[in-house]
């Protein structure tokens, strides 16, 4: 248990019969009236957020949700194969609960949460950036360079995302796993 005053981002907590990770709070004391804790909740099982207030002081049920380092095997139809690194354990997940699948390449390690008390997986992050080769690239037409003007690229995973026109085929660039976008050109 925990009261409002144990709030802090991260903090996953019992709300609704379901489990919602602190995305962001606010103590807000008014002039008039009691103070409050104003929240938004990003549900683990279905990644909505919702805004919630909770009267200061009010108790709370945490859940303990721990992050194991794991590495991507492979992918079939039962879904994506992780091994956790220290105990050679192999787990298999469901595509919904990666946040990034199009970016998992043989090999590359992620963290998968997992509910302690009940062994259960709530989801696989991948790095907040990957390293990626550019395995196809539309060809940068002269002239297009004076904006930031960006064309499709098709990374060694098959995913397709947008680059600035400089970037050609067989480079190397960082990606933005949480939203897709090119950070930069690796050298």
């Amino acid at each position: 248990m925990a009261t409002t005053a144990d709030f802090k981002n991260g903090l996953v907590i019992e709300y609704n019969n379901d489990l919602f990770m602190i995305v962001e709070f606010q103590h807000v004391k008014p002039g008039k009236g009691p103070a409050f804790v104003r929240t938004k909740l990003k549900s683990i099982s279905t990644g909505k957020v919702l805004d919630n207030t909770f009267s200061s002081g009010v108790k709370v049920t945490t859940a303990r949700v721990e992050r194991r380092p794991h590495q991507f095997l492979y992918k079939d139809d039962m879904g994506y194969h992780f091994m956790n690194a220290s105990t050679y354990e192999q787990i298999a997940i469901q595509e919904d609960l990666i946040n990034a699948p199009k970016f998992l390449k043989d090999g590359q390690e992620v963290e998968i949460l997992f509910h302690a008390e009940e062994e259960k997986v709530l989801g696989c992050e991948l790095p907040q950036h990957v390293i990626m080769t550019v395995t196809q690239a539309d060809p940068g037409v002269k002239g297009n360079t004076a904006t930031n003007a960006t064309k499709n690229a098709v990374v060694e995973t098959g995913a397709t995302i947008q680059v600035p026109m400089f970037i050609e085929q067989d480079e190397v660039i960082k990606i933005n796993t949480v939203d897709g976008s090119y950070v930069e050109r690796v050298k």
